[in-house]
């Protein structure tokens, strides 16, 4: 009996164990980065970087050159090919609408549409003109009601269009860029960031901060590496940004977190970026030369929104930064390949930030953030410039034209 009874004693020990391990091991599962498993979130990146020592470099053309030598486009398109025909760079994704796509011209109604801009709105002056669109189309975009006497569409943005149209008055196209994307319920015609929407208008396109300051330098600053502005405090992007500026070298300007001194301390910092010393500064006048400045630029989105890329991605692209970005789940579908780096791609905050700082001393891993750039493959950044405001008003006047203008029958 002493011997049937240690039997089950030491069984039901080793049971217990195996059941422990059991539920450790599931647990394990489910916390990031404690898997046994070597690949983790990040490996893809961590593979990227070369195993020589660190090379400090400043000179961005310098890393260039570096990897010129060592990878080139021709290897660069090989590796992205399979990336630009099936995969995040696929030319037909679903987040953007194909404007370029060839256009039935019987489907166009009128030969002439006039869009006329109601109320105050964010939509720059500068975007006002007599467009010369596909299929002969001509489009008048304007905020003059003398202009647009009889306008064939009203455009709203801050307000809401009137709840009734009858017939022989314009169409009520009504605009919302924000990540709430939320229909009037008045209008004709929607206009968001999104490609389910009327007419889409992605966040990438130049005209409405087009009198800014847009020299490059080809100069990296070593003592930050890393470019933040924000003047909008909101309190979760505000928690996460100052997280990783405890992490990385950054300077912070704008009004949240700023460890500059001031709003326009980045002239004194650049002289180069001031745009005319005759006038009084402004921070955006100076923004995207402040950013090229820099290795990397911290972008954070205010939602984590389905498709919703905003200026603080696009602004650091075109400032010959490299964006860490955090937002929209489908980012890949409005890049060109290899332009970012993903923070959700990271099993924390603390690698990611190890992960900046070794690229931040690799020139040719650093470098190949930048080849889109230098061998012509934007893949799907094509597309996000061509669904930007920038080619709005003969988009919406085409829509506009479909529907006959005036002469839509009301609902």
């Amino acid at each position: 009996m002493l011997f049937k009874a240690t039997n089950i004693f030491a069984v039901s020990i080793m049971l217990g164990f195996f059941l422990v391990v059991l539920l450790i091991s599931g647990f394990s599962e489910l916390l990031p980065g404690s898997s046994s498993n070597p690949t983790t979130k990040d490996s893809t990146f961590s593979n990227s970087l070369s195993k020589s020592k660190p090379e400090p470099f400043s000179d961005l053309f310098t890393a260039y050159r570096r990897w010129d030598s060592q990878v080139g486009c021709t290897q660069f398109r090989e590796k992205h090919k399979d990336g630009l025909k099936f995969g995040n760079f696929s030319s037909s994704t679903s987040s953007l609408q194909d404007v370029d796509g060839v256009l039935q011209c019987s489907e166009l109604k009128m030969d002439h549409v006039s869009v006329l801009v109601k109320g105050w709105t964010w939509i720059p002056d500068n975007l006002d003109n007599l467009y010369s669109c596909r299929c002969g189309l001509s489009c008048l975009w304007t905020k003059s009601s003398v202009l647009a006497d009889k306008p064939d569409a009203l455009l709203f943005e801050t307000v809401s269009p009137p709840r009734q149209r009858r017939n022989g008055e314009p169409l009520r196209v009504y605009m919302d860029l924000e990540a709430g994307r939320k229909r009037s319920g008045s209008e004709d015609l929607f206009v968001s960031y999104h490609a389910k929407d009327d007419v889409q208008s992605t966040y990438a396109g130049a005209l409405f901060h087009n009198n800014r300051n847009y020299r490059l330098s080809r100069e990296k600053t070593t003592d930050a590496l890393v470019y933040w502005s924000s003047s909008r405090c909101l309190p979760e992007r505000n928690e996460l940004a100052k997280r990783i500026l405890g992490l990385l070298p950054t300077h912070s300007f704008g009004k949240c977190l700023n460890n500059v001194g001031g709003l326009d301390e980045a002239l004194t910092l650049y002289p180069d970026c001031s745009k005319d010393a005759s006038e009084s500064p402004k921070w955006w006048d100076h923004l995207h030369c402040a950013m090229s400045h820099y290795k990397f630029v911290l972008a954070i989105e205010n939602t984590k929104t389905e498709s919703y890329v905003t200026e603080k991605l696009f602004y650091a692209l075109d400032a010959g930064a490299v964006p860490i970005y955090f937002g929209a789940p489908n980012v890949w579908d409005f890049v060109p390949p290899h332009s970012i780096i993903d923070g959700s791609k990271f099993s924390s905050l603390e690698e990611l930030a190890s992960y900046v700082k070794a690229l931040a001393n690799d020139p040719v891993a650093y470098a190949e953030y930048h080849a889109w750039r230098r061998c012509g493959l934007l893949g799907n950044y094509r597309k996000t410039r061509a669904a930007s405001l920038d080619t709005l008003p003969c988009r919406l006047c085409e829509a506009v034209s479909r529907k006959n203008g005036r002469d839509s029958r009301s609902l």
